[in-house]
């Protein structure tokens, strides 16, 4: 990498460098979100509810279960947005800032946030709701560890008793509540993870390969017996290379792999790179559906939260590879 090529992300970093700086002084930074009461607590405080802010929609639907009434959750990070490029803005600081608390998927997912995350964490309450988890079932390494965790529902599960320890020590009269809430949410995920499973079974073993833009569904092959393989690796701050194009390509012809898949996050373009390489050798490949990766469908719809998009995700992988699944998913809202 030449220093050429560096100097956008050191113009990043030096950026939002100077944001937190100016937030943390008198000013502030401009933004949208709440305006500040004269004792500069964020409105939502007088209002006995928690000011939140979650980096990703996952991370937003765990907080929002456990803290129920007590909170506002404001989601940083939209439908489409990639979290893994995402760069801080000025507005992305202040609001941040007014924020109580302030929670994150972490693993290293928010990559070019992770700078901002760790300045502001100094200053107030800021945690990873995968921090609690045992290092022996998390994939990859300490130095690039996998953090799409949201795809092996039973263990993300166990990031509702993050959350729920968090805003204990916030609220603490409302402790038993916010520990309740937690053990509900993740009853509550049951029927999903099993769906997962009896669902990818249906799809016939020969045809058990998923293979997406980027290396984020190892936790679901892992947990639901299915093999994984991405264009690009585990970050898409990572580049497709020729060489792994052609692997795929021979892969797919080599065992009649029906289809491949895009991601709602990630540009379609290496996908189409497999399906032409394919076509080229005399195999037809489709596209079987769009995934949602690092970011879960619209707002306001079943998508847009985490059994939603994953419900959509198992359905859609079942039925393009041979298996079967109900038309409307695991809840009939698809």
């Amino acid at each position: 990498m030449t220093h050429l090529s560096r100097l956008p992300r050191v113009a990043n970093v030096l950026f939002t460098f100077a944001c937190l700086a100016v937030v943390l002084s008198v000013a502030g930074c401009p933004s949208s979100a709440k305006t500040p009461s004269p004792n500069g607590k964020p409105a939502a405080s007088r209002s006995g509810k928690l000011n939140v802010i979650a980096t990703t929609a996952m991370v937003g639907d765990v907080v929002q279960a456990v803290g129920g009434e007590h909170v506002d959750v404001t989601v940083m990070l939209g439908p489409g947005v990639d979290p893994h490029l995402y760069k801080t803005s000025r507005d992305d600081v202040a609001m941040i800032m007014e924020a109580d608390v302030v929670f994150y998927s972490g693993l290293l997912l928010e990559g070019k946030m992770t700078y901002t995350l760790d300045k502001v964490g100094t200053s107030k309450p800021v945690h990873a709701v995968t921090k609690g988890l045992d290092p022996a079932k998390l994939l990859g390494d300490e130095h690039h560890p996998d953090p799409h965790v949201w795809f092996d529902v039973q263990l993300w599960s166990q990031t509702a008793d993050v959350v729920a320890d968090v805003m204990a020590d916030q609220l603490p009269d409302h402790a038993d509540e916010f520990r309740a809430a937690a053990a509900q949410y993740q009853a509550g995920l049951e029927p999903l993870d099993q769906y997962a499973k009896a669902t990818l079974a249906t799809i016939p073993e020969s045809q058990r390969i998923l293979i997406t833009s980027h290396d984020a569904f190892g936790y679901l092959g892992r947990a639901y017996g299915i093999e994984v393989m991405g264009v690009q690796g585990i970050s898409t701050d990572s580049e497709a290379g020729l060489r792994r194009v052609n692997e795929l390509v021979d892969l797919l012809v080599e065992k009649k792999v029906p289809a491949v898949f895009v991601e709602s996050s990630v540009s379609p373009k290496s996908i189409q790179a497999l399906i032409e390489g394919a076509a080229a050798r005399g195999h037809e490949v489709r596209i079987g559906g769009e995934l949602f990766s690092d970011a879960a469908g619209p707002g306001g719809t079943y998508e847009g939260t985490y059994p939603g998009m994953i419900d959509h995700n198992i359905t859609t992988i079942a039925n393009s590879l041979g298996g079967t699944a109900p038309e409307g998913g695991l809840s009939g809202k698809l």
